[in-house]
């Protein structure tokens, strides 16, 4: 690439901040916990909530290589990738791309499943009082055993990672901590962030909708 072309991100800014910031959250989320800080547990799982339904938005509106389109394939292109390493986009390869789908998702139903949560004292969540003892139960039992699962998952993230950054000698880390790495850019130029930050409002204003609009909680967020 001449140095009068553009270059452009593999990963942009939003897709980064969520990133890292997802990652601070899960130790926040188990010390949280185990200190018994509730409220503030409560948080770290809102911003969770919030920048994984920010980050699946973005995934339709967002820049070139953080749109589904981009980096979701079939059965056929992960065979192909399996069997030769084909890829035909410098984001996530088909492998990659469907474990991060699973990644959030996962974190999806946990933070959904703690909205239902309570500690049976001092604690309701936000949509604890919205169903039925037989429903938040079970969403209890799901939070629980859940956390379990993301914390196998990510480590086998981790160790993928490594594998493909010191095994292989592709670049993942920089282009998550810098934007781009030589060899790994993007197609396009980055959406603009104005609109990053306006889907995550909607997100915000939504959830705080829904919040406002179910049966008053013992203790609330706000």
């Amino acid at each position: 690439m001449s140095g009068t072309e553009a270059r452009h991100p593999l990963w942009d800014l939003p897709v980064r901040l969520s990133h890292w910031v997802i990652a601070l959250c899960l130790p926040a989320s188990w010390w949280t916990a185990e200190e018994g800080l509730l409220e503030l547990h409560a948080w770290v799982g809102y911003t969770v909530l919030s920048l994984v339904l920010a980050r699946l938005a973005w995934g339709i509106f967002g820049s070139p290589q953080a749109r589904f389109g981009d980096f979701l394939r079939g059965p056929r292109a992960i065979i192909a990738y399996l069997r030769e390493g084909r890829r035909d986009t410098p984001g996530h390869n088909p492998l990659g791309g469907w474990s991060a789908m699973t990644l959030w998702g996962l974190l999806l139903v946990q933070a959904v499943s703690g909205l239902y949560n309570s500690d049976g004292i001092l604690f309701d969540g936000p949509l604890y009082h919205a169903a039925g003892d037989a429903v938040t139960d079970k969403l209890g039992a799901v939070h629980a055993w859940l956390f379990n699962a993301i914390l196998a998952f990510v480590g086998l993230h981790i160790a993928t990672v490594a594998w493909y950054q010191w095994g292989r000698g592709e670049q993942l880390l920089v282009p998550m901590l810098r934007g781009s790495a030589p060899g790994r850019e993007g197609t396009g130029p980055a959406a603009p962030l104005w609109r990053a930050l306006l889907i995550l409002d909607l997100v915000a204003l939504a959830l705080l909708a829904i919040f406002a609009a179910a049966p008053e909680p013992v203790s609330s967020w706000w």
